[in-house]
């Protein structure tokens, strides 16, 4: 084999291994300290998740006027 075809194999066998490390990590979420977490969990009302999406749209808009208010004064400065 030449060089590139080893480079690839032990870039595969890296991910390979990352994903198992991953795979390994998330086996356990339904046991031990996250149960209780993932048991005490509930759908939410329609008066909380219209709360939430209110809140949450308030945010996106505030952060993206921000974002454009600075655009704006560096076109002005710059």
């Amino acid at each position: 084999m030449d060089k590139t075809t080893q480079d690839k194999k032990t870039v595969e066998d890296r991910l390979i291994e990352q994903q198992e490390k991953i795979e390994r990590r998330f086996q356990g979420v339904g046991k031990g300290k996250y149960s209780r977490i993932l048991k005490m969990a509930k759908k939410p009302t329609g008066e909380e998740y219209t709360k939430i999406s209110l809140i949450a749209g308030v945010g996106i808009i505030l952060l993206g006027l921000i974002g454009f208010i600075i655009y704006y004064i560096m076109q002005i400065v710059f």
